[in-house]
């Protein structure tokens, strides 16, 4: 049966399950959820209630949060690309960063970007500032794990790269990766430049202006 993906192009969680189709060139309908696409929306909250994208659907079976996602691909729909390492305590180690990643990183990003819609000038300003401080946090832990690494777990592009990928760009937007971090800097680049990504962020480039701290004029 066919798969349909629900979600937004400019979402981080979604170029996170895109990035694991991209990866492997998995057929599926994206089902863009939007006010300009109401038709989507019904059958996406009765299949998750909780009302938190993406989505996928494969046949009747609704599979719902990125990293399971991601995993329900590999274990259904495999392809030449690994994204979860055969090796128990390797795949242990790219999940650990896969929740790093997202935790850490990107739930940050999510804060600064709430305050920010809040309306509110002094939550605005103190979500931003709690989010570089947790982001300087995790910048440093981060570059002390590349040393030697082309991506998150090593050689080969994991899960982990999967949520890294997104993470960090959004990341950068909201605080620097500061020249401090010249390996995390550098990885950063080598995940816009991989194809998957690239496709990624290229399909959302378009909604840049709803990006409420301002996007800025690079990537």
């Amino acid at each position: 049966m066919s798969l349909a993906f629900y979600g937004h192009p400019f979402s981080s969680y979604t170029q996170k399950v895109l990035i694991a189709l991209y990866e492997n060139d998995i057929p599926f309908e994206f089902r863009c959820l939007g006010p300009e696409t109401p038709q989507h929306a019904a059958e996406w909250l009765r299949r998750w209630p909780v009302g938190k994208f993406p989505l996928l659907l494969d046949g009747d079976h609704a599979v719902v949060e990125t990293s399971i996602i991601i995993e329900y691909l590999q274990q259904t729909h495999p392809g030449a690309v690994r994204l979860l390492p055969d090796d128990a305590r390797q795949a242990l180690d790219a999940r650990f960063l896969d929740r790093f990643f997202d935790l850490h990183v990107m739930s940050p990003v999510q804060h600064a970007v709430g305050g920010s819609l809040s309306g509110d000038a002094d939550k605005a300003r103190d979500a931003l500032a709690h989010a570089r401080d947790k982001l300087e946090l995790a910048y440093a832990w981060a570059e002390t794990q590349l040393p030697g690494r082309i991506w998150a777990c090593g050689d080969a592009f994991t899960l982990a790269d999967c949520a890294a990928a997104p993470s960090l760009f959004y990341g950068d937007w909201v605080h620097r990766i500061g020249e401090a971090y010249p390996l995390l800097r550098a990885y950063r680049a080598r995940l816009l430049a991989r194809p998957s990504f690239a496709r990624a962020v290229e399909e959302a480039r378009p909604y840049r202006p709803l990006f409420p701290l301002g996007a800025p004029d690079r990537d």
